[in-house]
């Protein structure tokens, strides 16, 4: 009996996601992302094989790097066309009982108010069944369209997330008693003025006086992932995160990234084991070795080298097409994506040509560090090794072609984890903390940080 793992959809309200080019595959549905029918079919399908988690990515702007041009992106969907990732939640959580949604919302061009409301307002809709993934955003075009000149500094982003949550965890932990509504008809009272508080927030970011507009939650805070694999990135995943969707460019990369985090999460006090740590996975499964290897050929002919270059493009600040296709690509410092701009660099194995580097990020085979192909067999030996090697507690499965990538893997690739105690036969009751922490726990532990903003009474 094995560990058993956390298992996340990894997708995106959008046309397309990371699997550049797949869009003209004639099985690809997702052209249907508009459609609520197609996101309510997806939902049933996760949670008839178990998994945890639909993980939403998000953007708010284009990926115009590369080129410096938006072109390449809009003519492969390169997370464009786009939707915003909340509004199907409660369409999905309608059609299932026990799948969670975490939802990536940026902290860099909303307003901490607002946010906290849209998303205790998810957690009620859901019964406790939602998570925020907490990002900063780096795109040039996301930074002119939310009226800048220019990006936000990398570390200053982070700064102003870390302020975002100090807000957020004061409207959700400490505005509202544990027994401020009480609907009390013989007195005429709804709620008790005396246990509903004002936050008085004043910091260099934000002026929130409060009070919270929603009352609690099941969860009150929705669980915390992160993701983000920089120093600034690692430093606000060990003081905020309960999930990391964590990356590395080798494994020993990975399990590094996973040590540096816990043992940073420690120093704060906090317990380094209750942050459970994920990474990226793509699966190509087939009943045999060989028709694996088939669609995997099938997949790679239809592969976009331009997508793939202007999404690497918006995400590290390297616009490729300007190099010197035979110099050294070398590392410098951006304010996009920190670990993105390293994975080719400072954290390659060697030094690599600009050739080199794009003809990697170019074929699918070549580039897909988390690409796994083979039997359901094989596939479970690879994610059992992974696991036991780095101390990750599990992924966020990306899939190449949508829908059938992922009912190939509940219907081939699960039924191998659960002979091997790898993944649930079923679903435990509870909120999505209880499900990820153990029963009992729905509210976040004493040892975060947003725990010293609750009232006495609530103890």
């Amino acid at each position: 009996m094995g560990t058993r793992i956390i298992l996340n959809a990894f997708d995106m309200n959008s046309a397309m996601h990371n699997s550049h080019g797949l869009w003209k595959h004639p099985g690809n549905e997702r052209h249907r992302y508009t459609d609520l029918d197609y996101w309510a079919e997806m939902a049933r399908l996760l949670e008839r094989g178990k998994f945890d988690a639909l993980f939403l990515a998000d953007v708010v702007g284009i990926y115009d790097v590369y080129r410096q041009s938006r072109a390449p992106a809009l003519r492969d969907a390169v997370q464009v066309p786009l939707n915003d990732p909340a509004l199907i939640v409660p369409a999905m959580a309608a059609v299932t009982e026990h799948l969670s949604f975490a939802v990536t919302v940026t902290t860099t061009y909303e307003h901490p108010y607002a946010h906290a409301r849209r998303f205790s307002t998810l957690d009620h809709l859901t019964g406790g069944r939602i998570a925020w993934n907490v990002v900063t955003s780096y795109l040039p075009n996301a930074a002119l369209n939310h009226g800048l000149d220019e990006m936000i500094k990398h570390d200053d982003r982070y700064a102003l997330a870390d302020e975002f949550l100090d807000v957020v965890y004061k409207l959700w932990e400490g505005s509202w008693e544990e027994g401020a509504v009480v609907r009390d008809a013989d007195r005429g009272v709804y709620a008790e003025p005396s246990k509903v508080h004002r936050i008085d927030h004043e910091g260099t970011y934000f002026r929130v006086p409060g009070p919270h507009l929603s009352e609690p939650s099941r969860q009150r805070t929705p669980v915390i992932y992160q993701a983000g694999s920089s120093e600034s990135g690692r430093a606000f995943a060990a003081k905020h995160a309960e999930c990391v969707f964590v990356g590395g460019s080798s494994k020993a990369s990975l399990k590094a990234n996973i040590r540096d985090i816990r043992e940073r999460a420690e120093r704060l006090g906090r317990d380094p084991l209750g942050i459970k740590m994920l990474t990226g996975l793509n699966v190509i499964v087939g009943e045999t070795e060989k028709e694996a290897q088939d669609k995997l050929r099938e997949y790679a002919g239809l592969w976009s080298r331009e997508a793939a270059l202007a999404q690497f493009g918006g995400s590290s600040g390297y616009d490729l097409s300007a190099y010197d296709p035979d110099s050294v690509l070398e590392y410098r410092a951006t304010d996009h994506g920190q670990s993105r701009a390293a994975q080719y660099t400072k954290h390659a194995p060697g030094k690599l040509s600009v050739r080199e580097v794009m003809d990697r990020i170019g074929s699918l085979d070549g580039r897909q560090g988390g690409l796994q192909v083979g039997t359901p067999e094989s596939i479970v030996d690879g994610m059992q090794e992974l696991i036991e090697d780095t101390g990750l507690d599990g992924f966020n499965l990306a899939h190449l072609v949508t829908p059938g990538s992922l009912r190939e893997f509940v219907e081939l690739v699960v039924p191998a984890l659960q002979r091997r105690g790898l993944h649930k036969p079923d679903y435990e009751q509870g909120t999505l903390r209880e499900k990820l922490f153990g029963s009992g726990r729905r509210l976040l532990p004493d040892d975060h940080p947003a725990a010293r903003h609750r009232k006495e009474s609530r103890a």
